[in-house]
């Protein structure tokens, strides 16, 4: 096993580089936290990382286990103030910029993607009560969560209803003041777990008519415990998987659970979408973090491994073949590519004037990212050759859990869908002007790219008034992909 080594300087050099002027953002001491956390990741989260693949987690008398290391990371994480990164101050935070907290989530899903995935929906939770939830409500959890106490959830899928949300079942009833939840969710990340003294679990349930449709649904805030005593919620079972065995994905029944509503009832999935928004550029960077590690490990790797010979008859290594040259620089620039990508979305949300850009860098993200984390793990493999396919080197593991990002928090087909429907009508077409702008800033001399970029515009502005884009979505969305990505390779080459 190659050891993880947090890629700090060029996360760094690739905010500084394309993340733009952030108000408020301080990249020295950005890189210091950074840092900081880096030591601990490399120390700690990592080396669970394949014990915990291997192991796995375990239900033992409806309570999930995890794997063993695993509680007491988590405990040094939370008393070191990870989890509060970005919470305000006033419920016990550091209030720290999402650029350093995007820095950190890539560092961790690096070393250890299962923790992260039972850790990371906090800052989105966190997001989601500041905006949706009461002055009490955010006095009641937001400190529990900044601290580490309790960890979340996000409860969407049930078993008819994935992508389609439409056709949630799960029923929220009103019991005096408060709500009772009815229903099953599955496919819940960390639904339960041994690390954090309780969970909230931020349910997405029907309180209109089946025919309402999403417009029926409604957010609630369902605590794992009410004052010592445990809620009705169970765990019927954890899922076997392909790859992020250390990370439980939970069946769960509620059994007339005790909840409290969210925001505006019959509103419940734009309040969702506070949280999911956040996920969805954190899953980006999960396939950022896949890309990076697979190919420092197939770097390492090809630069020891003695294989074949020079034209000269002198011994080769691995690294001096053209054909691993290549693979290994495809895998550098769909690392380099896809990071570039999420810091320039990460700039503009945390300046904050231009939403539409924002609404449709988002899902281009999600799409790009994670395909360049499965890629490169896929090339990873075959350039260990027999190695890869192995668990030795954990190139295999990559694989094996960057799998899941294509699919999860939207399968990314439905973001290309959303791209080329609501993504080029929003505000009146507002971000095809603000992406065509996007291109000539990182390569204003290009004449080649400006001549794509306005050929692009112009099957923008096509789809814009075309009713049904089901069968152009993904074309659409590849084409959108690849010229943001020679946009941001021309921006590399200048240095």
């Amino acid at each position: 096993m190659i050891p993880f080594q947090a890629p700090v300087d060029d996360i760094f050099h690739s905010l500084r580089t394309f993340a733009g002027e952030v108000p408020g953002w301080d990249p020295e001491l950005s890189q210091e936290v950074a840092g900081h956390f880096a030591a601990f990741a490399e120390g700690v989260l990592a080396p669970l990382n394949g014990p915990g693949d291997r192991e796995g987690c375990r239900l033992e008398n409806g309570r999930v286990r995890m794997p063993e290391g695993f509680g007491a990371a988590y405990a040094e994480l939370a008393e070191s103030g990870w989890q509060g990164l970005t919470a305000p101050e006033a419920f016990g935070g550091q209030e720290l910029d999402h650029l350093t907290a995007a820095a950190v989530s890539e560092i961790f899903s690096g070393a250890n993607h299962s923790l992260q995935m039972v850790t990371n929906l906090v800052p989105g939770a966190v997001s989601t009560l500041l905006v949706h939830g009461t002055p009490a409500q955010q006095e009641t959890y937001i400190p529990k969560l900044a601290s580490g106490a309790w960890l979340s959830t996000m409860c969407l899928t049930e078993a008819g209803a994935g992508s389609d949300l439409s056709r949630i079942r799960c029923r929220a009833v009103r019991d005096g003041a408060g709500w009772r939840i009815e229903g099953q969710k599955i496919f819940i990340s960390g639904g339960d777990q041994d690390l954090s003294e309780g969970i909230l679990h931020l349910v997405l349930a029907r309180t209109g008519a089946p025919e309402d449709g999403v417009k029926g649904l409604s957010l609630f805030l369902c605590p794992s415990d009410r004052d010592g005593v445990r809620n009705a919620i169970t765990v019927t079972r954890i899922e076997e998987k392909l790859g992020l065995h250390a990370s439980p994905t939970c069946q769960m029944e509620f059994d007339g659970a005790s909840a409290e509503l969210v925001g505006a009832e019959g509103r419940g999935l734009a309040a969702m979408f506070t949280m999911m928004n956040h996920a969805r550029l954190d899953v980006s960077l999960q396939g950022v973090a896949h890309a990076a590690r697979a190919h420092a490990i197939a770097a390492a790797y090809a630069a020891e491994r003695r294989q074949g010979r020079q034209p000269d008859g002198s011994d080769a290594m691995l690294a001096d073949h053209p054909d691993v040259q290549r693979m290994l620089a495809e895998q550098q620039d769909a690392a380099r590519v896809a990071r570039a990508m999420c810091h320039i979305a990460l700039g503009e949300l945390e300046r904050g004037d231009a939403p539409a850009l924002v609404e449709f860098l988002t899902p281009l993200c999600k799409i790009w990212c994670t395909e360049a984390g499965l890629r490169a793990a896929d090339l990873g493999i075959q350039i260990l050759g027999g190695y890869g396919y192995l668990e030795e080197y954990g190139v295999a593991q990559i694989w094996r859990d960057a799998r899941i990002t294509t699919i999860y928090e939207g399968a990314n087909g439905v973001h290309c869908q959303t791209l080329a429907s609501r993504g080029v009508r929003f505000a009146e077409g507002a971000a095809i002007e603000a992406f065509a702008a996007l291109i000539a800033r990182l390569a204003p001399e290009d004449a080649a790219l400006a001549e794509r970029s306005a050929a692009w515009q112009g099957r923008a502005r096509e789809l814009a008034g075309i009713a049904d884009v089901r069968m152009l979505a993904h074309d659409f969305a590849v084409a959108t992909g690849a010229l943001l990505a020679d946009a941001i390779r021309v921006r590399l080459a200048r240095g």
